[in-house]
């Protein structure tokens, strides 16, 4: 075990947070470049793109909780997070590396039907970051103790995390996206090969409780989990519903296409709806990357993880509410996204943290998996039933009326989820 390991310093937290950085920044590239290739290069329709985005909430409901699963049972090149770790990112890496030249390998391959090729990539690429998320989080359980430094683990992976996405919008919005693919490539490769190959990991995950308490204490572990799953789901919905449907409000409040415009002034109208989304992401995401290690971990030393979560996304709702009612302007919008984004740093890091020491210890890949479908059930939900009423409805506050609602409720969730306490090493 290499010295920062035992000594669990920053440098260590750094080098852990790197393949779920990895798995994230290929997610940002993902977000960025995916749709853009195949409608500018290959055409396909709303429907079609659809069934493309569909794909990695599917093999979340589906393959994370089997990964997490074997992940668990299995020992090869020296661990067992760290296998799916190395083929998840090369994987990733290489469908990346394909998107921009799918009409080579159509050519190679005969094929005639850059479609299917396209679409194959496409889904490939989806499998192979929704399935390597797993690893990548459950590894961090598995080095860390209970406590500070588990929170300290989760908090850290945020912050690098959210920084690299925040510098893969960056790098798409200046040197544009086939540049971002190339440099996304070989950080992938990297930050998923290279850590893996020096954090070390334990051969065994035991539990803790002694042999005549197992079944109360599994028992006692599954009520905590689904009250966790739950308060993490609603946050999700409210999340979510703000990601996909933003575009309605904006559209609808802030730059509306007047009667009689042009083709000029339109194209113009949804150049500038595309800058205030992309800014407010950008804010959003800032705020997200920066809080978790530097602000929330001090906190939830302090009052506990539980009671900064909630006090976060109540924070959350808050923001979202005051854009339903008072983002008039893409100023306020700005502003108001930098509040909401103290509950979105506690969102993507807190939960886990708090999920990994209620639950067996011997199990954390299949918990982590299970616990994912708290983020992938909500997306669906978002996409197949708040898509209809969002649509349905003429005044378009109902987006964020509806995140806000759905994020209070996560609120009142969390306030029936007890930390669990733990002494501090």
């Amino acid at each position: 075990m290499i010295e920062i390991q035992k000594k669990l310093s920053n440098i260590f937290y750094v080098l852990l947070s790197l393949p779920a950085t990895a798995m994230g920044f290929a997610l940002s590239v993902q977000i960025s470049a995916l749709s853009w290739i195949l409608v500018t290069q290959f055409g396909l329709d709303l429907h079609e793109m659809g069934f493309v985005w569909a794909a990695g909430p599917i093999a979340g409901l589906i393959a994370q909780p089997i990964v997490g699963f074997i992940s668990d049972k299995v020992w090869f090149l020296g661990g067992r997070r760290r296998p799916f770790i190395i083929v998840g990112g090369t994987l990733a890496a290489l469908m990346l590396l394909a998107l921009p030249n799918i009409g080579v390998i159509n050519d190679a391959l005969s094929f005639d039907n850059l479609i299917v090729i396209a679409m194959v990539i496409a889904l490939t690429l989806d499998l192979s970051i929704n399935v390597s998320f797993n690893p990548t989080r459950s590894i961090i359980a598995d080095v860390t103790p209970e406590g500070n430094p588990r929170t300290k683990g989760y908090t850290w992976m945020q912050t690098i995390s959210g920084s690299f996405g925040v510098l893969a919008y960056a790098i798409g919005a200046i040197w544009g996206n086939y540049f971002l693919i190339y440099f996304g490539v070989g950080l992938v490769l990297l930050f998923t090969i290279i850590p893996s190959l020096f954090i070390e990991e334990p051969k065994a995950l035991v539990k803790v409780e002694d042999e005549s308490e197992e079944d109360s204490a599994s028992k006692t572990d599954l009520i905590a989990f689904l009250k966790i799953s739950f308060a993490n789901a609603f946050s999700w919905i409210g999340v979510q519903t703000m990601f996909v449907f933003i575009i309605a409000f904006i559209t609808q409040k802030m730059n509306p296409t007047p009667d009689g415009a042009t083709a000029e002034m339109i194209k113009a109208i949804d150049l500038k709806t595309g800058q205030i989304i992309s800014v407010s992401f950008l804010i959003l995401n800032a705020v997200g990357a920066l809080l978790p290690a530097f602000v929330l971990e001090p906190i939830a030393e302090r009052i506990g993880r539980v009671k900064t979560q909630m006090l976060s996304v109540a924070i959350m709702s808050v923001g979202y509410f005051a854009i339903a009612f008072f983002g008039s302007s893409e100023y306020s919008l700005y502003v108001l996204m930098g509040v909401a984004g103290i509950g979105w740093a506690a969102i993507v890091s807190l939960p886990f943290a708090i999920m990994s020491e209620v639950v067996d210890k011997s199990k954390m890949g299949y918990y982590m998996g299970m616990f994912n479908l708290s983020i992938v059930i909500p997306q669906l939900l978002v996409s197949l039933a708040v898509g209809l009423i969002v649509q349905s409805s003429v005044d378009k506050n109902i987006v964020f009326l509806i995140s806000g609602v759905t994020l209070a409720i996560s609120a009142l969730f969390w306030m029936f989820v007890k930390d669990k306490k733990t002494e501090l090493n």
